[in-house]
């Protein structure tokens, strides 16, 4: 599963290398909630077209949705004179490639409180970070936490 380190290295082990890759998506999108679903279902709809990760689509959609809305929402704090992006690559043999970059201040990863402990097993926010790490194979922020990286294959 994802670890959810954050990290300025280009997934070596994979040699996804985002700067090297062909983009096969490319979304903005303003920072408003309402913009999210309809960008989730275009972006599924090139992944599935795509079809590098057959039969792994609804983890990939639940995890882009979640990542997206984190941009929307902590990013760029719901200003839809924000832009967020999303860039997605498709390889055969590597997977697929999700980066969605946010305008915010960043964060760091490691501050996040666990969602599985204590009283955090109760709160009704602070999952999307835990879902994505466990929905996608390799998770990682750069840029201060204003990007994340997310490959499934």
């Amino acid at each position: 599963m994802g670890s959810g380190v954050p990290s300025d290295e280009h997934f070596p082990e994979h040699d996804f290398d985002p700067e090297k890759l062909d983009l096969q998506v490319r979304v903005m999108l303003s920072a408003d909630r309402k913009a999210v679903d309809p960008v989730v279902a275009r972006v599924m709809e090139s992944v599935r077209a795509m079809k590098c990760v057959d039969g792994k689509e609804e983890a990939i959609e639940l995890a882009l949705h979640e990542a997206l809305a984190n941009a929307v929402v902590h990013g760029a704090k719901e200003d839809p004179t924000k832009v967020v992006e999303c860039l997605v690559a498709c390889d055969a043999e590597r997977g697929v490639l999700i980066i969605v970059r946010d305008p915010g201040p960043g964060f760091d990863p490691q501050s996040i409180p666990a969602c599985t402990i204590g009283e955090n097993l109760y709160s009704n926010h602070g999952r999307g970070i835990f879902l994505i790490n466990q929905l996608m194979d390799e998770v990682q922020f750069h840029k201060n936490g204003t990007e994340i990286h997310m490959v499934k294959r």
